[in-house]
């Protein structure tokens, strides 16, 4: 589809940090709920976490106090900031955009995080 494109993936060491960036169109960021998503190999994608429009943030217990959503309007881009990452952390972490009314529902193509133990 192509609608949201990621960046930001890599190889860290537990205890390190990474920043993942998703960036949209303006059309689409500006009326979106904003995700993040992960997928480990062998289980279901789960949702990291999310922030509406208006700045509302809500995570995964298994992140809370580690992991920090934000979105900048200005630059229609959600960013996802990793902290203190541990080795159950790894996936492949996908962006996803909600519309209103769930018009539309969209998927970047994922980028791989590894943390080495």
């Amino acid at each position: 589809q192509g609608q949201l494109v990621e960046s930001g993936g890599g190889l860290v060491q537990a205890g390190g940090s990474l920043r993942l960036s998703c960036g949209a169109s303006g059309s689409i960021f500006r009326t979106s709920t904003m995700g993040w998503y992960r997928q480990a190999p062998g289980k279901q994608r789960e949702l990291v976490a999310g922030i509406t429009r208006g700045g509302t943030t809500n995570y995964a217990d298994a992140v809370k106090g580690r992991f920090t959503i934000s979105r900048d309007n200005a630059k229609n881009t959600v960013y996802l900031q990793m902290n203190s990452l541990k080795p159950e952390d790894t996936a492949v972490y996908y962006c996803n955009a909600v519309g209103i009314g769930r018009v539309f529902d969209y998927w970047g193509q994922g980028t791989q995080v590894t943390v080495s133990s």
